[in-house]
């Protein structure tokens, strides 16, 4: 479990060390699709002098480099995929949402963006609702998250990993995790599940994927 602050500065992507930046080492069906709700994102953060935001993903040079570059924020990194997938693994499942509830060190109300991505996909009634929890929690007034939703059921496929191509455009990265069942969440659950937050903007992609923006007034 990754808790640790990434600072600024310490690598550029050409240098050994950094994860996944060589423009060689992409494939090509790790496709790029232009994100509607990403740019609105660094705005709103943009707005803040100087932004802590949390990041469910795994950790990524170039994601680091970027948001480091446009935001100067600090950054914290929280892998919930390393999680599910080890649960996934060991077929314990059932013991996620008790870890979500005790996972997060960060003060209520101190951060002032979340990137979920699409880790509610992979979660079980009970843990979606416990990491929900948390976020409630977690985020400050003004402060905003953003998550990616399937809108069908399916099962057992793999992790993705999203990487920053620029404001406008994630690469959607194959992951190298154990995968798992992907389960549709409607818009409804999604609203009721993150009591306390309201949803500022929603934005079905043509990959069929939904991107949400949800802010605490």
């Amino acid at each position: 479990m990754l808790n640790d602050i990434l600072k600024w500065g310490a690598k550029r992507p050409d240098q050994p060390g950094v994860v996944g930046m060589s423009p060689s080492a992409t494939r090509a069906d790790e496709p790029v699709i232009p994100s509607k709700a990403f740019p609105k994102f660094l705005s709103l953060l943009s707005q803040q002098p100087a932004p802590v935001l949390l990041d469910f993903g795994p950790v990524l040079g170039g994601n680091v480099e970027f948001f480091g570059d446009r935001l100067g924020c600090k950054l914290f990194i929280e892998d919930i995929f390393k999680d599910v997938d080890r649960h996934t693994r060991a077929g314990t499942l059932e013991d996620l949402a008790n870890g979500f509830e005790t996972r997060f060190r960060h003060a209520d109300g101190s951060i002032d963006g979340i990137l979920c991505w699409d880790c509610f996909d992979f979660l079980d009634k009970a843990s979606v609702q416990a990491l929900a929890k948390q976020i409630v929690r977690l985020v400050r007034p003004g402060g905003v998250v953003m998550g990616l939703f399937c809108t069908s059921s399916v099962e057992r496929t793999s992790y993705t990993k999203y990487e920053i191509v620029d404001e406008k455009n994630l690469r959607y990265r194959q992951h190298a995790g154990a995968g798992g069942n992907r389960r549709a969440l409607q818009n409804r659950d999604i609203i009721r599940m993150f009591e306390g937050l309201s949803v500022s903007d929603s934005f079905l992609l043509k990959n069929n994927t939904r991107e949400m923006l949800l802010r605490r007034p």
